[in-house]
């Protein structure tokens, strides 16, 4: 059934999605006249980053190839808000960046924060030639977290026992229903302290010298954008028209954003809910690390 579904949805976005439109990109390049002249390439980041959602990896990379590789590009802006998400897919577009600007010498990519640019966001953010915020945006909080919730003295409350069986000594690691043992606790720290150092490594390695020296910089605080370009966190105030006008030097932008039409979307969410359908049984009780 669920190869039906999806060999019947290949077919109606083939035959039903016109070519040239399955995105913004597709849409903004064209005008009446042909292909638009030099321009600076808009690609945003709205929401969680995260594998199966629009801020994946895949398609906000695929995005920034588009944006990086049209002849037209006169640098790119990447128009962050974002509070986090997955430490991976953060650090997939952040290797990303680097790769297409060193590939493309010439076209500087900028970042502009909106109202939060924080965990994830900011990993991504790091990798851009220049950071520009608003003074009142939220920046930073690069830190790791991972949460979830106990309930063993909710069920000896209740007279509830929790029957586990697992093959393999740590298998129940962090199961909610079970104690967490001291070993848990220093393991699942370890695990946490591996991924802060990566992002830390991460964020010097895309700032550089720029960064300051407050020792509270990588304990997952936020701050204003006022005060991110004091502990170099950002370079400076200014919006996308401002960064296309007066840095970039191409008023005109041009959208490069991925945007699904209505059966793409249709589809997707089709393929969520059977995805969650057919894996409700098999689900582990580990809440997944993130940054947010």
């Amino acid at each position: 059934v669920v190869a039906y579904i999806g060999f019947m949805t290949a077919i109606w976005l083939g035959y039903l999605s016109p070519p040239g439109l399955s995105g913004a990109a597709g849409l903004a390049r064209q005008t009446g006249d042909g292909e638009v002249g030099r321009h600076t390439a808009l690609v945003r980041i709205d929401g969680v980053i995260k594998a199966d959602g629009d801020n994946s990896a895949e398609r906000i990379n695929a995005a920034l190839r588009q944006a990086f590789e049209d002849k037209g590009t006169a640098g790119v802006v990447l128009l962050v808000n974002s509070p986090g998400g997955s430490p991976v897919q953060s650090a997939q577009i952040f290797n990303e960046i680097r790769r297409l600007r060193a590939a493309h010498e010439n076209t500087e990519l900028h970042v502009v924060v909106e109202e939060v640019c924080a965990s994830g966001g900011y990993y991504v953010a790091a990798a851009a030639d220049r950071i520009h915020v608003n003074p009142a945006s939220l920046v930073g909080s690069i830190g790791v977290l991972i949460d979830g919730f106990g309930f063993v003295g909710t069920m000896h409350m209740l007279g509830v026992e929790r029957r586990l069986f697992s093959a393999g000594t740590n298998k129940g690691f962090m199961d909610s229903f079970s104690p967490v043992s001291q070993r848990d606790r220093d393991h699942l720290q370890g695990l946490l302290d591996q991924i802060h150092s990566q992002f830390i490594d991460a964020v010097r390695l895309g700032r550089g010298d720029r960064l300051g020296d407050d020792p509270e910089l990588f304990s997952g605080l936020v701050w204003t954008g006022a005060r991110a370009i004091e502990l170099g966190l950002a370079d400076g105030v200014g919006s996308v028209r401002q960064v296309a006008r007066e840095v970039i030097g191409a008023e005109r932008v041009v959208d490069f954003s991925r945007q699904d039409t209505l059966l793409e979307r249709a589809a997707r969410r089709l393929g969520i809910s059977l995805g969650s359908a057919l894996g409700d049984g098999a689900r582990e009780g580990f809440s997944a690390i993130g940054w947010r």
